[in-house]
């Protein structure tokens, strides 16, 4: 297994990065992990509905251009299947000896184009949490199914 993890935006807070590279450190020693960030589209604060899809389809062309070749692709989606850690085990370990990547929209979320190429719909919760936090909780619960499936 190789995992990659796209995300939209960098991370600026210390605190997450640090959280981030323990998990990547951690997960590393077992399987290749690789972070990618695409930039964000910069827009202001009010956007019509056009213009929101403008911007995330903007995005999603950053995201596509980075999936891997052959991957398994779980995007991170409110509407998506939520799964309890040992599903998220579960589901990981099924695609074992494949490429996943794990895709992180930016904080208007992703574009169709993106979660049409998905295989996994994944929800943390119907709770809309900053994508700065997610990243963190995502590389949590892979570090932690990755120590249990090898």
């Amino acid at each position: 297994m190789k995992i990659s993890v796209i995300s939209v935006g960098k991370i600026k807070e210390k605190y997450f990065v640090k959280l981030i590279e323990e998990h990547k450190n951690s997960i590393s020693k077992t399987i290749p992990i690789d972070l990618i960030e695409v930039p964000d589209e910069k827009c202001p604060e009010k956007l019509s509905d056009k213009e929101m899809i403008q911007v995330k389809d903007l995005e999603g062309e950053r995201i596509l251009a980075k999936i891997p070749d052959q991957s398994i692709i779980f995007v991170l989606a409110i509407d998506g299947k939520q799964m309890s850690t040992e599903e998220l085990k579960k589901k990981l370990k099924q695609y074992n000896d494949q490429q996943i990547c794990f895709i992180i929209g930016g904080s208007l979320g992703l574009s169709d184009s993106v979660i049409k190429k998905a295989h996994v719909k994944l929800s943390f919760s119907n709770m809309t949490f900053p994508h700065q936090m997610m990243k963190v909780m995502l590389m949590e619960q892979i570090d932690e199914s990755i120590k249990h499936i090898y």
